[in-house]
This record gives C-alpha cells, sequence and structure tokens, in this order.
C-alpha cells in the first residue's frame, strides 16, 4: 500500500508541474498561434509529399522547347517567297547562355514533346519546392520562439 501511495503522489505531482510548467511556457493567444504554425506546416509538407511525384517519376526529361518553325528558305524562285512558308518542328533550349535550335524528324516530335512538357513540369516544381522549403524553415522559427522559455532559475 504504501508503494501504491508513493506512485500516486508521484503521478500526481508531475501531472500538476506539468500544468504549471505548460500554463507558464504558452498563454492561450501563443497555443492558438503553435496550432495554426503546425497546421500550415502539416499542410506544406502535405504540398510536398504531393508534388515530389513529379520528381520521382522515371520517364525521361527533354530540356527546351517544341513547336512549329515557319519561315523562308532564301531561294528566289521558291513558293515561299510568294506566301506558303516552310513548315517544320523543331525544339529549342538554351545551353551556356545560347539560344539552340534542333529540327525534329516527324516520328520523333509527339515523344521529344512529351519529355519537354515532363521537363517544364520538373522545373516548376523545383521551384516551388525551394519556396515551400524557405516557408517551413520560417514556420520552424516561429514556432522555436513560442516554445522557447528562459531556463527555470
Amino acid at each position: 500500500m504504501h508503494s501504491f501511495g508513493g506512485i500516486y503522489f508521484f503521478v500526481l505531482t508531475s501531472g500538476y508541474l506539468y500544468v504549471i510548467i505548460y500554463n507558464r511556457m504558452q498563454n492561450k493567444r501563443d497555443r492558438e498561434e503553435l496550432s495554426h504554425l503546425r497546421s500550415t506546416l502539416r499542410d506544406r509538407l502535405a504540398e510536398l509529399r504531393r508534388i515530389l511525384k513529379v520528381v520521382f517519376g522515371r520517364s525521361a526529361l527533354v530540356k527546351g522547347n517544341v513547336y512549329e518553325l515557319a519561315r523562308k528558305c532564301g531561294k528566289p524562285n521558291c513558293i515561299c517567297t510568294r506566301g506558303q512558308l516552310h513548315r517544320s518542328m523543331v525544339l529549342t533550349w538554351s545551353e551556356k547562355g545560347k539560344g539552340r535550335l534542333l529540327s525534329l524528324p516527324s516520328k520523333r516530335v509527339a515523344e521529344v514533346k512529351r519529355k519537354s512538357e515532363e521537363y517544364l513540369r520538373f522545373r516548376r516544381v523545383r521551384a516551388r519546392v525551394t519556396e515551400i522549403h524557405g516557408e517551413i524553415l520560417v514556420l520552424l522559427d516561429r514556432i522555436e520562439r513560442l516554445r522557447r522559455e528562459e531556463p527555470l532559475g
């Protein structure tokens, strides 16, 4: 019986001590803000989990844009001089600050276009991951400030 009373006293004392420290550490406004910050943090992590599916994809990426190019060839008697321009599908991209252009065979246009669109999705996700990373760091700093207290003494 004596040991049960000691355990009961310890549990009761620990509970009171927790309440005192918890109330000292956080007032109602701080607890509400912490709750909001944690909720926002969970939202950012869920968004990160959702958008990273693009990064874990297995399809190849092709940097650049696919579009139809219409131009004149320069021959004086060609039909293009009368307005019917030569058309071809091309891939354009930038490499070391210079614009590049590659003419695509018709049988590869759909494939290269799909891969370039996937590349664009990847880059957009990468940019958003960078933004989310910054937002998470700000949230963690705010949570830390609200939870931190001066040493007891």
